[in-house]
């Protein structure tokens, strides 16, 4: 018999101030262990980060929120759902529940792009960055990119998103979960029965549509940003050091970006999991950790910004 995941972490709304967000929470029961935050990715939530904080929960307390009008966080007053906006959200997040000191900043798929332009303009805010499949600028026309682009058109993404809503919502988990996972028979059957229950109840909040199809285009509108605020330049300016993952089945971010993060990341170790799709954390949590734990502990003496040189040595790739 397959052992039951286990539940999910407890949550709290927080106040930010201008928002608030809900999020979950790793028991502080242990002494001396470092914070870490975890961002989600697009249509995602903080119950994407369940198994690897778990894994991770000897070595740091875990703090994953759900994004602005995602999950169980309402919808931000301001209706501003872009990649700064929810930057802006991290870095507050991250003052409340660490007092100042940096954290582990991890972030998948949108919360990657996020997460970069957290480390690039607060680097006082990040101890290292963990980057799974991050939506960096990527402009060849593939599949993926090419969906999240049409569903950011005017009007377009609203009507696809109302046609969408009426597909009974096994099927839409189950075609969410065949594009994001390389294998779909690594989904617990609790996962899945958990995953049809939250998109229902999501179905009933007013703003769901807006949260999902404002975001996307969040991340078009970096896709084509030019000059100093561009995604890749910022990740250039980056001194935390800093761990990139790819899943080589990702249908989603084309692997052979870490090639160009390679070059552009100044202190960075490349990771490809070869049978792994866009959401590693979630299909591979034990490798993830494995990675993530090497970085935790090397940057454990990092004390601010450096300029020049590599505490993780020259980029690889590793299965």
């Amino acid at each position: 018999m397959v052992d039951e995941p286990i539940p999910h972490w407890p949550g709290e709304l927080i106040d930010l101030g201008e928002r608030q967000v809900h999020v979950r929470s790793t028991p502080e029961d242990a002494s001396g262990r470092e914070t870490a935050v975890f961002v989600h990715g697009l249509a995602g939530s903080a119950t994407n980060w369940t198994d690897l904080m778990d894994r991770l929960k000897d070595v740091v307390r875990g703090h994953a929120l759900d994004l602005p009008g995602a999950g169980y966080s309402p919808a931000p007053p301001d209706r501003d759902y872009s990649v700064d906006a929810h930057a802006r959200t991290v870095a507050s997040l991250i003052e409340k529940v660490a007092g100042g000191a940096p954290v582990h900043l991890f972030g998948n798929s949108l919360g990657g792009a996020v997460s970069v332009r957290v480390a690039a303009t607060r680097p006082e805010l990040v101890r290292s960055l963990t980057l799974i499949s991050p939506a960096l600028p990527d402009l060849l026309p593939r599949y993926g990119p090419a969906r999240v682009a049409l569903s950011a058109l005017p009007r377009v993404g609203e009507w696809a998103f109302g046609r969408l809503s009426v597909i009974p919502a096994e099927r839409r988990i189950a075609a969410t979960l065949a594009m994001c996972y390389a294998d779909t028979g690594r989904v617990h059957p609790a996962r899945l029965r958990e995953a049809v229950e939250e998109l229902r109840r999501r179905d009933g909040l007013p703003y769901a549509a807006a949260a999902v199809v404002c975001s996307a285009r969040g991340i078009v509108t970096e896709y084509f940003r030019r000059g100093e605020n561009n995604l890749w330049r910022q990740a250039a300016k980056v001194s935390a050091p800093t761990l990139v993952i790819h899943g080589r089945r990702d249908r989603l971010v084309d692997c052979r970006m870490a090639n160009r993060a390679g070059r552009v990341f100044p202190q960075v170790k490349l990771v490809l999991l070869p049978s792994a799709g866009h959401v590693a954390m979630m299909e591979y949590p034990d490798l993830v950790a494995r990675e993530a734990r090497r970085l935790i502990a090397e940057s454990g003496a990092y004390d601010g910004p450096r300029t020049g040189g590599s505490v993780l040595g020259n980029a690889r790739l590793s299965g």
